[in-house]
């Protein structure tokens, strides 16, 4: 039996492999949705057995590497913590837009009695009850959540219950840092992207689609398929678009995987190098606070 897993598995990381190749060679013609099997591919591949052995081999491939090239691996740790502190800087942004909306949704609506605002801005204008200016906070609020989190993890503003982890030493932290991204991070998140993926198509195209329909049946809804995409409010006047919600909801998972990866990649490093390596390449926003572990570049 256990030859019989062995055995699978591998079949599964061959075919992962092969299928990238494969769509990358015909990208043109995967990503041409006028075919509806086209777009009927990309929804089933967006998560499915082969994406994930496609993501599982990559990411201990690289981890392989890095045993032997650790300058490769830090360079990959430098690349996932760069992107993610970029997005989140730029993203951070939203909150200040949500503040500013709000103040004028306030000033329009309780002052000058207004019904509905229109927001002008490079030619294109944009006219909505108040109610869905108001409503539309939400979204700004949301992009703050989801594409931030990957960089306040970045940063260590993440919560950390520290009664034993405080306390331990330093590779004791690390083997601690490995084992919740392995164990708590990666797997939480999975699961999150396979449900994301799903619950965004079934509100974008008809007929639904299933996570548990194999290729061929979902094949055969390519013929009826047709976009329907959500435009429903919670309330007559409220904001229409909560697909966007769905969408940063994939956004979260995609950017809080790769940084469940930087963790686990720098962990293993800042392991094996010791205490010397704490932080090392390690982007702050401010580099003059005391948190632990602070940033040591040794080049």
């Amino acid at each position: 039996m256990l030859l019989d897993a062995l055995q699978w598995g591998l079949t599964q990381i061959y075919l992962a492999f092969a299928g990238a190749v494969h769509v990358l060679v015909n990208a043109g013609t995967y990503f041409d949705f006028s075919d509806k099997e086209n777009l009927m591919r990309v929804i089933y591949y967006g998560a499915s057995t082969e994406l994930f052995f496609f993501v599982f081999t990559l990411f201990w491939g690289i981890w392989f590497i890095g045993i032997f090239r650790r300058e490769v691996l830090w360079s990959v740790v430098r690349g996932l913590e760069g992107f993610a502190n970029g997005l989140g800087r730029v993203a951070a942004w939203a909150g200040l837009i949500m503040v500013l909306q709000q103040i004028m949704v306030i000033f329009l609506q309780s002052i000058f009695r207004q019904g509905e605002i229109t927001l002008a801005l490079f030619g294109m204008g944009l006219t909505e009850p108040v109610g869905w200016w108001s409503d539309s906070l939400k979204l700004w609020n949301a992009v703050v959540v989801c594409l931030c989190c990957a960089w306040t993890f970045a940063q260590g503003g993440h919560v950390r219950v520290d009664l034993v982890y405080a306390r331990v030493s330093h590779r004791a932290k690390r083997a601690v840092d490995m084992a919740g991204a392995l164990v708590f991070m990666i797997p939480a998140l999975l699961l999150m992207w396979f449900y994301a993926w799903f619950f965004l198509w079934r509100h974008l195209i008809t007929p639904k689609v299933n996570a548990s329909d194999p290729l061929e049946r979902t094949l055969m809804k390519a013929r009826a398929v047709r976009w329907n995409v959500e435009t429903i409010g919670f309330s007559p006047n409220g904001f229409d678009a909560y697909i966007l919600f769905k969408i940063l909801l994939l956004a979260f998972c995609a950017t809080m995987l790769l940084q469940a990866a930087a963790v686990f990649y720098r962990a293993y490093l800042e392991f094996v190098e010791g205490e010397t390596s704490a932080g090392r390449f390690a982007d702050p926003d401010d580099p003059g606070a005391g948190r632990e572990d602070r940033a040591v570049d040794l080049h």
